[in-house]
């Protein structure tokens, strides 16, 4: 019987509960970590959202169609109810405030109205710097051109498909510092089979949150592969993940090991609903998971 393509993730949540080295962390948190690990999964065989706990998929999407059209403010995920970024700049707000005043004890949710309320204060405070969508659509350069990587992507799919050069990246190290959160999952590169007219997609993550993050990295990669493939006349082929210092953090090694007991079912099917005239101008309603039937969901805390 064929292994489930899921048990690569059981198994690494296993191997770093097992083997993975106490580490303090940036965010005092605490990790039990390994450096270095790969994953793949053929897209042929479903789509890799995992079914030992439920994966909430539309946040992936949304979060990634908000990467590719180039935002770094949480008011456009706030305004699609995606909380996910919202506890950096959270953070930054409430340190940013004098002892005492009535801001220093704004509560989550109501720094996210003021967010969707006040267009100056999301301005000012749900800004997140020139994270991923910025570095992928508007890279700048010195002599102040802005450099598109992934509109250069769909160019060499398109018309040099054997190109090794058809990847973007997000990694700038001039603007590191203006970024509420460095990226994680930093760079993505694409590979076309000519034998098979098949698109296969890698990703570079250099810090991974094996337990919360990675279901959701592994996921937009396929969903990012795949919304390529269609674009630029493609099947979808693989997708193959490399981590790199790779953790569980230690207040969610009871829900790693919960997850565990549990038997992987049938991955899904990604449906495209609609194709629009280019990759930029997908909406979520576009897309849908037929057949997806996960356990539940198994909450954990996000570390900031």
């Amino acid at each position: 019987m064929k292994t489930h393509q899921e048990q690569q993730y059981l198994d690494l949540l296993a191997l770093l509960l097992k083997t993975g080295s106490e580490r303090v962390d940036r965010t005092g948190v605490g990790t039990k970590a390994i450096f270095g690990h790969h994953m793949r999964f053929d897209l042929a065989e479903g789509f890799p959202v995992f079914t030992t706990k439920k994966v909430y998929w539309k946040i992936a999407f949304k979060e990634m169609l908000w990467m590719l059209s180039g935002g770094h403010n949480i008011k456009e995920l706030v305004e699609q109810n995606v909380h996910i970024w919202s506890d950096w700049p959270y953070k930054k707000f409430i340190d940013a405030q004098p002892a005492g005043s009535a801001d220093k004890s704004l509560s989550m949710k109501e720094f996210e109205q003021r967010i969707l309320a006040d267009d100056a204060f999301a301005q000012k405070w749900g800004d997140l710097g020139p994270v991923y969508g910025k570095q992928w659509r508007r890279w700048k350069t010195d002599d102040g051109r802005e450099i598109d990587q992934v509109a250069q992507v769909i160019d060499l799919l398109k018309n040099n498909p054997s190109s090794r050069r058809i990847l973007f990246d997000g990694w700038n190290v001039a603007e590191l510092e203006q970024m509420a959160l460095p990226p994680c999952h930093k760079h993505y590169q694409f590979y076309v089979d000519p034998n098979t007219n098949k698109l296969s997609g890698g990703m570079v993550q250099r810090s991974c949150d094996s337990y919360l993050g990675l279901a959701f990295n592994i996921a937009n990669l396929a969903f990012l592969t795949t919304i390529l493939a269609e674009q630029t006349g493609y099947d979808v082929g693989e997708i193959v993940w490399f981590g790199m210092d790779v953790h569980l953090y230690l207040n969610h090694i009871d829900q790693a090991k919960l997850q565990l007991t549990r038997e992987p079912r049938p991955f899904p099917r990604l449906v495209i609903k609609r194709k629009p005239a280019s990759l930029f101008e997908y909406k979520i309603d576009d897309f849908e998971l037929d057949g997806y039937d996960p356990h539940p969901a198994i909450p954990a805390p996000v570390a900031v």
